[in-house]
């Protein structure tokens, strides 16, 4: 399988094995679904009946004062008592092994390859980090959301695009399924593809 330099007539070959794999839609989708639940904090946490502060002792007595029996100032139906059914820290962590985590991510790269959203560049420099230059750039290659993966991010690059909400650069090692396929368009340098070869082999 091949994919030409953009602006060139220089072609590089990809190994069929990882970059030309059928489409696995569950498997995709359970990498996203655990990916995005790795990223929630879940560190909510609320007070019950046993943690907030008050006395243990009993309001008034059981009978004979004409209100409601009451055996405690935590209640929760009391205002400043505990809640009732107290939220805790969470871990939303759902297990992927390395072999999914592969699997997911080739069929990923195929697809984009496969709908005409991959790009292959030499390398993908600006001179100064000015965002109107990376916009110009792009603009005359006609791309609009996109996502760029180089081996090390230049600074110019990154400056230039981090005020940009279409435009997203990462490293290789930073690149995950929620980017690949929430862009339009992927560039990616020579170097890159080197290394996400290695990495998905």
């Amino acid at each position: 399988m091949e994919l030409i330099f953009q602006g060139t007539d220089e072609m590089y070959s990809l190994p069929e094995h990882i970059f030309n794999v059928s489409f696995n839609e569950p498997l995709v989708h359970q990498v996203m679904v655990a990916y995005l639940a790795r990223k929630r904090q879940g560190s909510k946490a609320q007070k019950s009946r046993s943690e907030v502060s008050g006395s243990g002792k009993k309001p008034w007595k059981q009978k004979g004062t004409g209100r409601a029996r009451s055996g405690s100032l935590r209640s929760p139906i009391w205002r400043s008592g505990g809640v009732t059914f107290a939220a805790k820290p969470k871990k939303y962590f759902l297990k992927i092994n390395k072999k999914m985590y592969k699997g997911a991510m080739q069929s990923i790269f195929s697809e984009l390859i496969r709908q005409n959203r991959l790009f292959l560049f030499k390398d993908f420099l600006i001179e100064s980090p000015k965002t109107k230059i990376l916009l110009k750039k792009l603009k005359l290659m006609n791309f609009f959301r996109v996502l760029i993966i180089t081996d090390n991010i230049n600074k110019n690059l990154l400056f230039a695009s981090r005020n940009l909400y279409s435009v997203c650069v990462l490293n290789v090692q930073s690149i995950n399924p929620i980017s690949l396929v929430s862009y339009d368009n992927v560039l990616i340098t020579n170097s890159a593809i080197k290394k996400i070869e290695v990495m998905l082999q």
